[in-house]
């Protein structure tokens, strides 16, 4: 009788468990995909008017939030972003000099990453899809992407994106940032983000 008892109590504290889970999908899915560095986020996509949850996105697939990542072609900080386009964006929003070492302060990395994505969608007339492209494979490729009419920037062509890495990168920015999204939208508002 008490293993039964045992059993029945086990399947109730498990089924439990699982309602738990699903009433707080939120909670857990904030657990699975969280964002760090929140506050720099914030205010560079409110600078720079860009969506706070497109940044974190490029953010987890550039370096998974681990500011101090070098690339081996010498890409730099949370957003990897190469020193001579770093040097270009700090000239053109007159932030100021910087050092090297600076494109490794996350404020700092942010702030021109979110810049450089604002630009690249005027670029785009607002084009995201092609931002995000070009944001990976560089304005030459997606520019001569888009003028040979080789890939039109949409999301159901992306599949036309020559670059296979190109191709996964955005799949998989649009992806977190769809995830974010949903995930923190309420909570970023219920803060006044």
């Amino acid at each position: 009788m008490t293993f039964f008892r045992k059993k029945r109590m086990f399947a109730l504290l498990l089924i439990a468990f699982v309602m738990i889970l699903f009433m707080n999908s939120a909670i857990i899915g904030r657990k699975l995909y969280p964002i760090y560095y929140q506050q720099e986020i914030k205010q560079s996509a409110a600078k720079h008017n860009i969506d706070p949850f497109l940044i974190a996105a490029i953010i987890r697939v550039e370096t998974n939030y681990k500011y101090h990542l070098e690339s081996s072609k010498g890409a730099v900080g949370l957003m990897q972003l190469m020193p001579d386009t770093a040097d270009w964006i700090a000239q053109s929003s007159n932030l100021g000099p910087h050092t090297q070492e600076d494109l490794l302060r996350v404020d700092i990395n942010i702030y021109l990453g979110a810049w450089y994505l604002n630009w690249l969608i005027k670029h785009y007339n607002g084009n995201l899809i092609y931002a995000i492209a070009a944001y990976n494979a560089g304005q030459g490729n997606v520019n001569k992407w888009k003028n040979s009419h080789v890939w039109d920037g949409s999301e159901d062509n992306i599949r036309d994106i020559p670059f296979g890495e190109t191709r996964h990168y955005v799949q998989r920015v649009l992806y977190y940032y769809e995830k974010y999204t949903n995930l923190y939208t309420e909570q970023w508002q219920g803060e006044g983000a």
